[in-house]
């Protein structure tokens, strides 16, 4: 009886290991990247902090575990996200959708420049419109139109989604889909 429980117990082996990816997440001062990060690691959102300089998180799914280096927003620091760029494997941008008009024309200045960064525009890109509970939030459709990303995302790997800390499920499924991009292109790594 003994050694059947020992087989049982012992013999299955580990647990397929979860695979791991590198992603940079970026976006201005106050669009919500720790706040959404922390509720991603089931930690309270109530006393986080603007990032100054860059914070990493794991952030586990159920199929994968995402590394996330989180860069700040702030002008001062914006000029040197580059630096944190190598070795990603995705992006994440976060805007707020409910943000001043400068500041909306900032952060599209920020993504085009990621778009086009060359250690940056052949990965998937999730793009988090985030805020969406609030009044002034603009739309999915409006943010889609406003950032161009039609045209300038062309033949990219790219998703825009709606956001806020509200509505967890659909934040979960946003980083599903990203999880999807990012086994689609180790697949096509293994066929080259």
């Amino acid at each position: 009886m003994a050694a059947a429980c020992f087989r049982a117990l012992c013999c299955k082996g580990p647990p397929p290991a979860r695979p791991e990816y590198d992603l940079v997440c970026i976006g201005l001062t106050g669009s919500g990247k720790s706040s959404l990060l922390s509720k991603l690691c089931s930690e309270s959102p109530d006393n986080v902090v603007s990032t100054t300089g860059f914070s990493i998180k794991a952030v586990p799914f159920q199929n994968a575990i995402l590394n996330v280096k989180e860069l700040g927003g702030a002008d001062n620091i914006r000029k040197y996200w580059s630096r944190y760029y190598q070795g990603s494997q995705g992006v994440i941008f976060v805007l707020d959708s409910a943000s001043s008009e400068d500041d909306l024309e900032t952060a599209r200045n920020e993504l085009h420049s990621a778009l086009q960064h060359p250690q940056l525009c052949t990965l998937p890109f999730l793009i988090l419109a985030n805020h969406q509970d609030k009044p002034a939030a603009r739309s999915v459709q409006e943010i889609k139109k406003y950032f161009e990303l039609e045209p300038l995302a062309r033949g990219k790997r790219w998703i825009l989604q709606p956001c806020s800390l509200d509505d967890m499920n659909a934040l979960k499924d946003s980083f599903s889909q990203l999880i999807n991009l990012l086994e689609e292109k180790d697949l096509e790594a293994v066929r080259m």
